[in-house]
């Protein structure tokens, strides 16, 4: 950072030098008064780099805090006629994600996090996780952890989610380029029996991309995927007050790996930046899955994403624009979200 830093400053040096030498050209009893004029600019853009370096330090200094967050997105649920044959339907819906966490300066977190849904009109708790995370960040130059999800899904839902009810997650991400390159991979697991609870749908799912499908009682209930991403976070700060900032971070996120079954929704709030899952099961319109162990390519996305913040208090509005490699018709689904809260 204090590399670009420099360059920033030689650029901006360089375009006063040039400003100040046409004005000398034109009246040469102002060079005391430029003279002064170039130190108060060295001045300001010193003061100004101070203030981002201090800025960053707060953002990448372990401490200990508490996250409350509540997110509103839109997403496509599968459903599955009783009346037809393979007749399997996408359908938009909003969700609501509450989360709460805390999060202890020596990387060590838990995270509780509902999704609710409006199925029939209104709002509704269709499946809850509870996650322990570790992180590493004493390091500026590097990040890295992992995390253990447990969920809890209810039972009588009449949209396809996925069985695996456990998954492990773990991260590196490299932070000193300007680009900031992640590597990330993620293994879930479920049971014969929460698998026996969606079979139904997941035979009808693979039925309507394969033309056939058979009932394997001996199937492993799991899956696997490996996220690589590049992004770069923009920053303004003291924008309408003192102490506030906007945040910008393009990202893009290619993500393969088996899809028996799809992972669970993972969230994307100012605590989970690092962890981008882009593989949300049932977001995709055109869902399809696979009983082959298979590892292919899943996902190319590109996250836009911006956060305003002041003091304790954050609001983050994120566009997702997903090209899914295994769908048959429409490859393209584009969502937005919002997630909002405030730390302790």
């Amino acid at each position: 950072m204090i590399r670009y830093k420099w360059l920033i400053l030689s650029l901006l040096l360089l375009s006063q030098h040039c400003a100040q030498a046409q004005k000398k050209s034109v009246n040469d009893t102002l060079d005391v008064e430029n003279d002064a004029f170039i130190g108060d600019s060295l001045f300001d853009y010193d003061d100004l780099f101070r203030d981002f370096d201090a800025f960053m330090d707060s953002l990448l200094t372990p401490r200990s805090y508490s996250l409350i967050s509540l997110s509103h997105s839109k997403a496509y649920f599968n459903y599955v006629s009783k009346s037809e044959v393979y007749s399997v339907s996408a359908v938009k819906q909003s969700v609501l994600t509450p989360l709460v966490g805390y999060y202890h300066k020596n990387g060590l977190g838990i995270t509780a996090t509902g999704y609710l849904t409006n199925d029939a009109k209104r709002f509704t708790l269709f499946q809850g996780s509870v996650s322990g995370t570790y992180d590493y960040l004493k390091n500026r130059n590097l990040a890295t952890g992992f995390s253990f999800s447990r969920f809890v899904t209810k039972k009588e839902v009449a949209f396809y989610t996925t069985p695996l009810q456990n998954e492990l997650y773990t991260y590196f991400t490299y932070r000193k380029w300007w680009l900031r390159p992640t590597i990330a991979a993620s293994y879930g697991w479920g049971s014969r029996s929460s698998y026996a609870e969606r079979e139904e749908i997941i035979q009808d799912l693979r039925l309507r991309r394969r033309g056939f499908t058979y009932i394997n009682t001996k199937e492993t209930v799991n899956d696997f995927a490996i996220i690589s991403s590049l992004r770069h976070d923009f920053y303004w700060l003291d924008v309408w007050k003192k102490k506030d900032y906007i945040r910008f971070t393009p990202q893009l996120t290619f993500t393969s790996g088996t899809q028996k079954f799809g992972f669970n929704q993972s969230s994307s709030t100012y605590v989970t930046l690092l962890r981008n899952n882009s593989n949300i099961l049932y977001s995709s319109e055109n869902l399809s899955l696979d009983d082959n162990l298979k590892f292919q390519a899943l996902s190319l996305s590109l996250f836009l994403r911006g956060e305003y913040a002041l003091g304790k208090c954050f609001i983050q509005p994120q566009l997702a624009i997903d090209y899914y490699f295994p769908g048959s018709s429409k490859k393209v689904t584009t969502l937005f979200s919002v997630n909002a809260g405030f730390i302790l």
